[in-house]
């Protein structure tokens, strides 16, 4: 009997997953399982995770280990869902849906703030987005025969988004789960599921489940869509590329020692826009979350409406500078949080040299287009991360009050 599939790794494979209220007895050789007095029978799932996918294999926290796995982890996916120069997700009735409706909690819900920015511009389908905890509690309007829901959880276990897909179904909706666990509870609540294929996640903050959940709204947002051939088949390639760009982070990126600079300050920004302000929140969150500096991520044109009086030499900014639509917008923002005396640190492109007039330093990435920005810009921030809570002498794998799963509301 074990919580968790990894758990068990080093003895079987073999996996049976209990329903909510099931009452297991387990004899030497037989297996009884009753919900509310009546037995019933649960199938035997086959996990293909290995208990070597479990351990650290040389690396001194999971969670590097973890971010060094990202470039697998997005190639098993495409892997899974890609064939002959077609996306097969499974989800015929998603064509009929009017709209689609996003629940997730937190890093969850930063990948779909950012699937919310790719379905719309790549598929022209509206998108609502909603925290599953305030969802739960919320008067809702909604027609659930025009509306397809999504539920977004790493582990399949997170209570409230397990409540918001009951709710959704209540709604009438057709739901989906985007999980990484096989056999999870969200699973067998939806109609259907998409897996993300990282294989086992140990270290709490999420990191390259956090990537496969990008990678399948990219893979939506191009099913969905009604694009040209040509169109579709360039996104389609340069999605393909995208395990060499995450490759390419990791072994050219050297954030060491903007690492041991951020490990001095006690508070600090995130600012990006468009589809990098969820990527901008996904980097405060980790920063907070292992290396307990006050980070907080903001849409870069908001910080006048506020956060400017927070502004000192004591708080530095870490600023997303993609070559995109915007990136001028993005550029004043950093002059301003400049003038008001912050160190500003640029996640900026390789050839921008523009940026380094106006910052103090340069974490360069890859260059892709701008819809596929957030890959290399999430595993740079997550190393960021990682290495700023080591030089802190932090607790990685295990921050203090968090768990991995959250089963309780």
């Amino acid at each position: 009997m074990a919580s968790d599939v990894p758990a068990v790794l080093d003895q079987t494979n073999r996996i049976i997953f209990l329903d909510e209220e099931d009452l297991v007895v387990v004899e030497k050789d037989s297996i009884y399982i009753e919900n509310k007095g009546t037995e019933v029978k649960r199938e035997e799932s086959l996990i293909e995770w290995t208990i070597e996918d479990a351990e650290k294999g040389g690396y001194e926290h999971f969670m590097l280990k973890e971010i060094h796995e990202a470039p697998k982890a997005i190639t098993d996916t495409l892997r899974g869902y890609l064939a002959e120069g077609r996306i097969n997700l499974g989800l015929d009735f998603i064509g009929d849906a009017e709209s689609i409706l996003l629940v997730a909690c937190g890093t969850s819900y930063y990948a779909a703030l950012c699937g919310k920015y790719l379905i719309e511009n790549i598929a022209k389908i509206p998108v609502r987005i909603e925290l599953a905890s305030e969802f739960n509690y919320s008067d809702f309007v909604l027609d659930g025969s025009k509306v397809v829901a999504m539920a977004i959880t790493q582990s399949g276990e997170t209570a409230d988004t397990l409540t918001a897909l009951k709710k959704a179904k209540g709604y009438g909706c057709k739901t989906v789960a985007i999980t990484n666990v096989l056999g999870s509870s969200a699973t067998r609540l939806a109609d259907e599921t998409i897996y993300g294929r990282a294989g086992p996640e140990i270290g709490v903050a999420a990191t390259k489940t956090f990537i496969t959940q990008l990678i399948i709204f990219y893979l939506l947002g191009l099913f969905l869509s009604k694009m040209p051939a040509r169109e579709f088949a360039e996104l389609l390639d340069e999605l393909k590329r995208m395990p060499q760009i995450a490759q390419r982070v990791l072994d050219e990126v050297k954030i060491q020692k903007q690492a041991r600079y951020l490990s001095k300050y006690e508070h600090t920004f995130f600012i990006g826009r468009g589809v990098n302000l969820p990527i901008s929140l996904e980097g405060a969150l980790k920063l907070k979350e292992i290396s307990y500096i006050h980070a907080e991520g903001y849409a870069a044109g908001e910080l006048k409406h506020g956060p400017f009086a927070l502004l000192t030499e004591d708080t530095p900014v870490i600023a997303i500078l993609t070559r995109d639509a915007i990136y001028e917008k993005t550029l004043g923002n950093v002059k301003e949080i400049k003038a008001r005396g912050s160190p500003v640190i640029a996640i900026a492109e390789e050839g921008d040299y523009e940026v380094e007039k106006y910052v103090d330093d340069v974490i360069r990435v890859p260059r892709t287009s701008a819809a596929f920005s957030p890959i290399p810009n999430t595993v740079a921030l997550h190393l960021l991360a990682y290495w700023t809570a080591k030089a802190r002498g932090c607790e990685i794998d295990k921050p203090r009050n968090l768990a991995k799963s959250v089963t309780v509301e």
